[in-house]
Parts: C-alpha cells; structure tokens; sequence
C-alpha cells in the first residue's frame, strides 16, 4: 500500500508517497502564481492550484520506484482559510482570497462591534482577523452583492482539490476552525454567524474529522493516474494541523514552533481551551482533540525579504554568519518584523516591519541578527500567553525552513529559555497528510499511534544560562517599541 500526501501551499504544492514501512519514497511539486492586485491584498486561483497538483501528482506518480496501482489513500494538508466560492456550475466566481490578505479591516470591526467580541468568543471561540474567512465573505458581499447572491459552495484551498478529485464538498474540523464559522467546542457549522452574515449553511462543506474518508478519486481521474480500485480520501487538515501531525505533535507538553512564511507556536491539548483575550486561536486539531495556536504573519520570510530584496548579490550563508558574529542584542539594534500586519499578540494589520537603533557603528551583520531577534521575541509573545494559560510545556520541536540554521535554533531556545530539539524529518505537513490518510485506511489506529511509530527527535540544545536573562530584558524592550510605535503605522 502507497499513501499520498497532498501539501497545498501558498506558493507551491508538494506530494509525497508514504509506503507499508512509514518510509517516504517519492515527492514532486508545483509552483504557482501569487497575485497583490493592491495593497494588502492576496490572490490566488484556484484553477492554478488544480492544475499544479494534478502535474505533481503526474510528475511523482511517473517516478519508476512508484506503483499507482498500490496507492490506497490521499490525505490534504493546506493553506488555511483563503476563500473559494463556487457558483451553481461549480465556477470559481472570484479569485481565492487568501490567509495573507488584509483588505477586510472592516469587515472585522463590524464583526468586532455589531457581532461583538464576547459572542465571538462564546460561538466561534476566536476574534475576527483579517486572515480569517468569515470577513472575506462579509467582503464579497459588501464589495460584489451580485456575486454573493451567486455562491453555491464555500470551499477552502485544499477542499477545492478534494472536490475536483472526487466531486464531494467536505472539509474537516482543524482547517474550518479557520473559518470563524465553525463552533469550535461542539464541531458544527455556527448558526448565529451564518445568520449574521447572512449565509445560507447548505453552502459550507460537510465537516468530517481529519482521518475521516470523505470520498474516493473519481472514476476518471483513476483511470488518468493510473489508480486502480477505490483511492480514499481522508479529510486531512490544515497546514499547521498538519505540520504538526508530521512532527509529532499530538499530546500535551509538545509544542511545535515553526519557521516558515508564517511563524506559528503550536499547542496540543485534550479539552477545548480559549484564551480569554483571544489573543491565541483556538482550534480542533487534526487527532480529533484540541490546540492552541499564535501566529505571525511574517517569520523567515522577513530574512528572505532581506536577502532577495536588500541584499541580492550577497549569498544567505554570508548574511547569516555574519549574524551570528554580531553581538547580542544586534548592537542594540531592534527589528519589528511586521511586514504583512501581525496577529498574535497584536491583531495589527497596519503594524509594520521597523529598523530601530541603529548608529553609523551598526553592521549589516547586526541588522541581519536583529531581524532573527525580532522573529524569535515575536514568537516568544506566543510562548508567554500559553505559559500565562498554563499550558504544560516539556519539549519544543522547531519545524520549517528556518529550522535548518543552527544558530537560529540555538537563539529560539535562549529566547524561550526552553529545550529545543529538531525532528527526524523536514516534510511537515506533507508528511501529516500522508499518516492522516493511512490512520484513515486503517494502517494505523490512531493518529497518536501513528506519530510515535514515525516521528523522533534529535539535535536537542539547551538554552545558555548567561543568555537567558539578557534576552529577557531585549524581549521587554522588543514588546515596548510596538506599543510606542502603534499609532504611527
């Protein structure tokens, strides 16, 4: 038996294959375009997607070690919350909006104010974010009342792959959580949000947990692909659901911080928890339990940014040997790198990414440090609010394309004066959608049992004592300037 793992991103799509022995023996991906028509806004379409997807899956079924004939199972992870509606012919009626995208400010104040944020909590269990899909729908019908009027089916990103595979219209708990439609506690679609937005319910998807089968490859689509008999397709997750499953984090005490586009600290735990600020969101996990989650919208896409875009002849290894040359502390050079807006702890879409501190003795070396300083302290807000809601934290699993520095992982685990160790494995949320299908075609029983025949640690590093309280005081500091700064952006 083969089983696939589909991961929708925002700026490429990856499958991999997963055989009987847990080992990943074939992968293949995709890019696509991403459009900022104006700014602050992000698009997609997701006929892009489809066809990126169906060439992968073509490019890695070709793959002479691979036999289409034994795959069983497909399992989704992706990008979260980007809104594709559907109209009665199954038309994409308007580019995807996506998680990135800012153009709903008022749309959240009017949920904010007219919903009002102690319903919010005690429906949805989360604040309106412009990253979220409820506000993008609450746009479309503000913006394009001709188009609302339209929409037969809403859809996620990875959902939208799953219906032109199969033709179902599903999704599951952990990425509908997204949504702010979804009562996360009771995992059903919010009646009181649909009415408010003025939502007929019967154009949301059928919700199914993440290992679920929701449906099998069209008849046709075999036959292309060279499938036989009944591929299942399992409700899969999203991205950090996902990711998270592919590290092992799927019980308590482990949290998992990754350092992709986005940065998000990640927390699994059994009983449903909301912070009361709201600070964090709070969403059904990919096991069928829990998690708490922070994220930042911009994590080593800020060094990215300043690599490509500043520094363009200049190779990543340079810059980040130099910063790891530079002093702690950047020479008391500070960066906010708020370069899309910000969620946690903030919520901020006009908070912007800031040089702070420098001096005709600053180095390029210190900016570069001051740039990972300012992602870890950004992640370091996420940590605090879940040490202040007492969740339990024994291990830290550092996940993402920053995870390939060292001196990053050493600075995380300064920061956050915790352990921070790496995994055996760097496919993510790839690799989660493969163990979400085979726990749904019964290789395994649970996704918990799943993740500890698969996953293990290694690389573990401690924090350095004489380290620790410095970064404390630069974290005080860090968190002051965005206060200082709010309403200048």
């Amino acid at each position: 038996m083969l089983f696939l793992g589909i991961d929708l991103g925002t700026s490429s799509v990856k499958v991999i294959a997963m055989d009987e022995k847990n080992q990943i023996i074939g992968e293949a991906s995709e890019t696509y375009p991403l459009f900022f028509p104006k700014e602050g806004w992000a698009e997609q379409n997701p006929e892009d997607w489809w066809h990126g997807t169906l060439n992968a899956l073509k490019s890695l079924l070709a793959q002479p070690q691979i036999n289409a004939a034994e795959v069983r199972g497909i399992g989704f992870s992706g990008q979260m919350h980007g809104l594709v509606s559907l109209d009665a012919s199954n038309n994409v009626l308007h580019p995807a909006l996506l998680w990135c995208d800012q153009r709903t400010d008022q749309e959240c104040e009017t949920l904010t104010n007219d919903y009002g944020l102690t319903k919010l909590r005690d429906t949805v269990a989360n604040q309106a974010l412009t990253g979220f899909t409820a506000p993008k729908i609450l746009w479309i019908k503000n913006n394009h009342p001709e188009l609302f009027k339209q929409i037969q089916h809403i859809l996620l990103p990875k959902d939208y792959i799953r219906f032109k595979l199969s033709g179902a219209y599903a999704t599951d708990y952990s990425d509908a959580s997204g949504m702010l439609l979804l009562d996360i506690e009771n995992k059903c679609w919010s009646k009181e949000m649909c009415q408010f937005l003025g939502l007929d319910m019967n154009v949301l998807p059928k919700l199914y947990h993440s290992y679920e089968v929701t449906g099998v490859v069209s008849e046709y689509l075999c036959e292309l692909l060279g499938f036989e008999g009944d591929v299942v397709l399992v409700g899969g997750a999203g991205d950090q659901a996902a990711g998270a499953v592919g590290t092992g984090t799927v019980k308590a005490g482990v949290i998992s911080v990754t350092l992709g586009t986005s940065g998000v600290v990640f927390a699994a735990h059994d009983a449903f928890k909301v912070d009361d600020e709201m600070r964090l969101h709070a969403f059904c996990h990919a096991n069928g339990k829990y998690h708490s989650m922070g994220v930042m919208l911009s994590a080593a896409s800020t060094l990215k940014w300043w690599a490509e875009n500043i520094h363009p002849d200049t190779p990543l290894e340079i810059l980040l040997a130099e910063a790891e040359l530079a002093p702690l502390g950047s020479q008391n050079v500070f960066f906010l790198p708020y370069l899309l807006g910000e969620r946690t702890p903030y919520a901020d879409p006009n908070a912007r990414g800031t040089f702070v501190g420098m001096t005709p003795a600053t180095t390029r070396g210190s900016m570069t440090r001051a740039i990972l300083e300012g992602v870890t302290f950004g992640l370091n807000d996420s940590l605090n609010i879940l040490k202040a809601n007492q969740v339990p934290i024994e291990e830290i699993r550092m996940i993402g394309g920053g995870a390939k520095s060292s001196f990053w992982q050493q600075l995380l685990a300064d920061v956050f004066d915790a352990p921070v160790c790496k995994v055996n494995t760097d496919q993510g949320g790839a690799l989660g959608a493969a163990i979400l299908a085979a726990v749904g075609c019964g290789h395994f029983d649970t996704v918990e049992s799943a993740c500890e025949s698969i996953i293990s640690t290694s690389h573990h590093v401690l924090p350095r004592v004489e380290h620790v309280a410095r970064y404390k005081a630069l974290h005080t500091r860090y968190t002051e300037l965005y206060q200082t700064l709010k309403t200048w952006f």
